[in-house]
């Protein structure tokens, strides 16, 4: 798959910063999963983690109370 660009996985107006941290924490629970398991990953866990929020396997839930005003 192709790299894909934050604009085309940010809908609805989510910041590029919420993209960050989501793809960060799914990329840490892929290699807490990969250790628990004793299972070596063959992919960058950064790189599956993208892909996947790029396919709407995950979204990214921002809380409305967090955003600048």
């Amino acid at each position: 798959m192709l790299r894909p660009s934050s604009t085309q996985i940010l809908k609805n107006g989510e910041s590029r910063y919420s993209l960050v941290i989501a793809v960060a924490r799914r990329a840490r629970e892929i290699m807490d999963q990969a250790f628990e398991e004793k299972v070596p990953t063959e992919e960058n866990p950064v790189k599956m983690a993208v892909e996947q929020f790029a396919r709407n396997e995950y979204r990214i839930i921002e809380d409305p109370s967090l955003k600048k005003k």
